[in-house]
Parts: structure tokens; C-alpha cells; sequence
């Protein structure tokens, strides 16, 4: 085989090869994306104004002391927000580090969908390539059965091993169960001992130094946030047609209170 037909052959080799995806710049953008090969840049992160997160003033608060002990280079934990769909805890990070930001921080949020778990080390490698601080954001976590055995890799990224997250990057999870792993679900792996495995999987939960908790609301602090979200766009709203607003959903939340004012705003002409 002569040099020339290498040559050849190799040159088709490349352009079958995809080419290997690019990163954004990871010192330019707010906010990103890792969607297990690459890091997309999210230009327009517009999180919710933190003063607006009403009834939720002990986690925001805590929330931002770790968040703001991070962006300055300092001990900062892990974070895990647990508790009930639609309190706050999403809506909270973003707008913790959309704080900071403002302040002048020089922090960034990197989202990671909770089905890329496995391509965890490989964007921690392209993480310690900088020193910008990052909050890594796993939105609502949980493992069923199919999913069991990733709470184990997750615990060791958290800490420990060669692939553990660099220092400047804490993970920020959030789960509608406490321990994350069903208590049911570890209970069926060994059914002669069925208390360690309760007890590995929901070591899980231990691995995260700071736990938040999110109940729901009371009524009085649902139209609370329902006023607080009026206020800002100057609409005028009667508290009775909230509370029937959320009566027929079957839950009273932030993320109905913000629904209802949609649905306000639309009825008076204006757009949120």
C-alpha cells in the first residue's frame, strides 16, 4: 500500500469522524448547559428577582450565605432543596446566582439534565480547566429502579475519587424526596438485609452539606407571594379569586401564584 493511498484512506477517515463538539467560553455567559458532550452558553438567563421568592425566607437566605461563600473562594457545602413541586426550589438557585451576579460576582449556573449523570467526570474535567466558580444545577433527582445504581456514582463525584468535582464547583440538587432513593425501593434489592441497603442508598443525602427543605404553603402565604408577584407588575388582584385559583389546581405553591398572575396580567392587556 503505497503513502499516497494512507494518505487518502486517513483523510476519508476524518471527514466520516464528527468533528469534536465545541465548548462555549466558559468565562463569557451567566448561565450553561451541559448536555453530556458540550457546554452550551445560555445568553438569556433571566432568573426570578430573589426578593420576589416570598414565604421561603430561611431557605433563600441560606442558600445565598453558601452561594455567596463560593463565588468568593471560600468553604462552601454541596447543596440539596428538597420538598414539595412548585415551593421555590428551582426558581431559588437561579435567582441566588442571578443575584450574585448583579453584585458583581464573578459565579456561573451550569445545568446538567439528571439522564447525563454519567458524563459527570468528563465535564468536571473541562471545569478545572478554569477557576471561575460554578454551581452545578441536577433539577429534580430522583432514582426509580432503573436508575438505583447511579446514586452510588453520584455519591463518590460528590466526594471522593479521582472523578469527585473540582473546588470550583458545588452541586446543587434538587429532589422531591428528602433522601432522594425511595425507601421502598432500597428496601427490595436485599431482602435479607434490607436495612444496609437502606442505609447505603440514602447515605446518598449525607453526602450534602447544607439541606434545605420546601413544604407547601399555607393559604396566607400563597396570597402572600400571589401580592408579592402583583406588586411588581402593578396589577391589583382579589384574594378570593386566587384562593379559588389554586382550589381548583389542588395545590397552593409559588409556581401557581405566578400561573394565576399570567393569567392576570393577560386578562388586563398585559405581557410578563
Amino acid at each position: 500500500m503505497t503513502d499516497a493511498l494512507l494518505i487518502r484512506i486517513a483523510e476519508a477517515l476524518e471527514r466520516l469522524a464528527p468533528p469534536p463538539p465545541s465548548c462555549a467560553d466558559l468565562a463569557a455567559f451567566p448561565a450553561y448547559v451541559w448536555d453530556g458532550r458540550a457546554i452550551h452558553a445560555v445568553e438569556a438567563f433571566a432568573p426570578v428577582d430573589y426578593a420576589l421568592l416570598t414565604g421561603i425566607d430561611a431557605q433563600k437566605g441560606a442558600l445565598l450565605d453558601n452561594s455567596r461563600r463560593h463565588a468568593a473562594g471560600h468553604a462552601a457545602h454541596d447543596v440539596l432543596l428538597w420538598g414539595a413541586r412548585g415551593t421555590g426550589k428551582s426558581a431559588a438557585v437561579a435567582s441566588v446566582v442571578g443575584l450574585l451576579q448583579e453584585e458583581g460576582q464573578d459565579i456561573a449556573l451550569m445545568q446538567c439534565a439528571i439522564d447525563e449523570l454519567a458524563s459527570l467526570p468528563a465535564l468536571f474535567a473541562l471545569l478545572r480547566g478554569t477557576t471561575r466558580p460554578f454551581i452545578l444545577f441536577l433539577d429534580d433527582l430522583g432514582f426509580e429502579e432503573q436508575g438505583v445504581g447511579d446514586a452510588r456514582a453520584l455519591r463518590s463525584l460528590l466526594q471522593g475519587g479521582t472523578a469527585a468535582r473540582p473546588a470550583n464547583v458545588r452541586l446543587y440538587v434538587t429532589s422531591n424526596r428528602r433522601h432522594i432513593v425511595p425507601r421502598h425501593l432500597s428496601e427490595q434489592d436485599d431482602p435479607i438485609n434490607p436495612r444496609d441497603v437502606v442505609d447505603d442508598k440514602m447515605a446518598l443525602s449525607d453526602r450534602f452539606g447544607l439541606s434545605l427543605g420546601f413544604h407547601a404553603l399555607d393559604q396566607d402565604a400563597y396570597v402572600a407571594i400571589v401580592g408579592g408577584y402583583a406588586a411588581k407588575l402593578d396589577l391589583a388582584f382579589d384574594p378570593l379569586e386566587a384562593i379559588q385559583w389554586a382550589t381548583q389546581r389542588g395545590s397552593r405553591s409559588g409556581r401557581v401564584a405566578w400561573q394565576y398572575v399570567v393569567d392576570l396580567a393577560g386578562r388586563n392587556g398585559l405581557s410578563v
